[in-house]
């Protein structure tokens, strides 16, 4: 009976490694099978990812445009349905749109106008979308120190 303990690969499943360089009776003595000089020949070598032959690689044949801005501020966006489905939101504030998971952390925090609010919020945040702080203050809210885009 066959189990783990006495378990072996059938014969001729497994073969030795080609051990290089061990002299010429071994068959792949002085040059090793890497043939006489050239690159491939060279330790250290091999063609490295993208390398095509010498032809000019893709990546530098493509054009390249535009930039990234490294001055751009990245908000974390919460949107007015989901201040209306959160309860106890009389004052919303930064930190506890952060308490609450709606906002993420080490961002600075907008509202932005998607969905209705049927609430009156009091909102302190970063920043407000036009939009937005129409649909608080007609709603009976108001915004408090927040720029209106």
């Amino acid at each position: 009976m066959i189990n783990l303990g006495n378990l072996s690969p059938v014969k001729g499943a497994r073969k030795q490694r080609k051990r290089l360089g061990r002299g010429p009776g071994s068959g792949h003595g002085k040059t090793a099978g890497r043939g006489h000089k050239g690159f491939k020949s060279r330790s250290g070598s091999g063609i490295k990812p993208g390398f095509e032959g010498g032809q000019m690689p893709l990546q530098r044949r493509l054009p390249k445009r535009g930039f990234t801005n490294i001055n751009k501020i990245k908000f974390s966006l919460v949107s007015l349905s989901t201040l209306d489905k959160l309860e106890d939101t009389s004052d919303v504030t930064t930190t506890s749109l952060i308490e609450l998971g709606v906002a993420n952390k080490g961002l600075p925090v907008k509202i932005l106008a998607n969905g209705e609010i049927t609430k009156a919020v009091t909102v302190t945040v970063d920043k407000v979308s036009a939009g937005a702080k129409a649909k608080i203050e007609a709603a009976g809210g108001k915004v408090v120190s927040a720029t209106a885009e």
